[in-house]
């Protein structure tokens, strides 16, 4: 081998390893993010507080992470993007630290909300990072591990959590990710290489995007339908099973074991059927998450049919996530970062607004009504892609290099 080969083989090694980092990054911001998932009877019963209003925590981060990260993405457009991700991940680690040992709920939601503000520039970055530091020809694959993470904080991290606050406490669980959080900060320190920032632009650049570009404008209405319908059911799926089923905590974290095992498995076969057919997999994918929607009305009440629903809808789950990253990047390639701060935006917005109205259903109507909510908008976001057809189905490549060799090479 020559010394060129072997520059280029460590290189690509240590891109890979960035790639990993960048995983472990998207795996403590959405298990922060969704930990009170899993959580809301103790916290609700600890605080003196409705699931209801528990239920607010994951509005407050969704809230902080949809509605800032355009401006924090635009205002950091000449920022190093490993200085603004170590960044980042200290913000987060400190503000699990904080929710941990905070003495009232208030300082907890204010606390959600600076962690929101974090979590958000992290989605509009972390992909096209981790993008950047491999060869180019791998670009689409380290996209589809560094979502893949995803999968692991549901099989892993929320579950995990689960446990842990069933055998300590809820705060304790916090305490812990805070020290997660600073052990992925010390690995992107240590691993990722300087990454200048690419294809940023202005605040007023940002919000001109979907004026100019139609099929952005319609992929982010779909997320808005997608996302609202999600997690309007999915945040109460605890206090659902539990009325509906009698589920106790060990049968609960199974399920969500199982649902996220679902989602690894749908987010693995979507990297390949993305390709041949963006469309077709996102519209397959709706379709298997309104199935289980209905399925779980039908049938949850017994746990089996718990189980059933929830591994059709980790399935489903899985290959819609990854599909609508792709379809953000296939609709505007030369500007993914900002595209990606729109779709994170959308995303955490509508994580906060089906958290909240999922919260006020529950509050007035009992937990049964949530997962008509998820139905009626999943459908809504299958019916709006089924009526648009595009002419690229597959996503194209952000930021072109023309030098190959500084491609897998970058500097530290």
């Amino acid at each position: 081998m020559s010394v060129q080969q072997r520059k280029r083989s460590s290189s690509a090694v240590r891109g890979w390893i960035g790639v990993a980092a960048i995983t472990a990054s998207l795996f403590v911001f959405l298990t922060t993010e969704l930990m009170p998932v899993g959580l809301l009877t103790p916290l609700s019963e600890s605080l003196d507080i409705s699931v209801g209003t528990a239920g607010l925590m994951v509005t407050a981060q969704g809230v902080a992470a949809g509605l800032g990260v355009p401006f924090i993405v635009a205002w950091t457009r000449r920022v190093n993007r490993r200085l603004l991700l170590s960044a980042l991940l200290a913000v987060l680690a400190l503000g699990n630290l904080v929710t941990a040992v905070s003495p009232n709920y208030p300082l907890i939601l204010a606390t959600r909300l600076c962690m929101g503000f974090a979590s958000g520039v992290f989605w509009a970055i972390g992909v096209s990072m981790a993008m950047r530091i491999v060869p180019e020809r791998h670009a689409s694959r380290a996209a589809a591990v560094v979502m893949s993470g995803i999968s692991i904080a549901t099989v892993v991290g929320i579950p995990l959590g689960t446990v842990v606050e069933a055998h300590t406490s809820w705060r304790t669980t916090f305490g812990i990710w805070a020290g997660l959080s600073l052990l992925v900060f010390l690995a992107v320190a240590a691993v990722i290489p300087s990454l200048p920032s690419q294809n940023a632009v202005s605040v007023r650049e940002v919000f001109g995007l979907p004026v100019r570009n139609g099929q952005l404008r319609t992929v982010l209405l779909i997320v808005v339908f997608f996302v609202l319908g999600h997690f309007g059911a999915y945040t109460f799926v605890r206090p659902y099973l539990e009325d509906e089923a009698g589920a106790g905590s060990t049968f609960i974290t199974v399920v969500l074991i199982i649902f996220g095992v679902g989602g690894a498995i749908g987010n693995f076969v979507a990297g390949y059927t993305a390709g041949r057919s963006l469309r077709g997999t996102f519209v397959v994918g709706l379709v298997g998450l309104l199935a289980a929607l209905l399925l779980l009305r039908g049938i949850g009440d017994a746990e089996s049919g718990a189980v059933a629903a929830l591994v059709l809808w980790g399935l489903s789950f899985g290959a819609v996530q990854l599909s609508q990253v792709n379809m953000t990047l296939a609709a505007a390639p030369d500007t993914f970062e900002a595209a990606m701060s729109l779709n994170t935006m959308a995303y955490n917005t509508c994580i906060a607004l089906g958290a909240l109205f999922g919260g006020l259903f529950v509050d007035h109507t009992g937990v049964t009504s949530v997962i008509w909510f998820g139905v009626i908008l999943a459908a809504a976001s299958l019916l709006l892609r089924l009526a648009t057809g595009w002419k690229q189905e597959t996503p194209a490549r952000p930021v072109p290099e023309d030098d190959q060799d500084d491609r897998l090479a970058p500097t530290a």
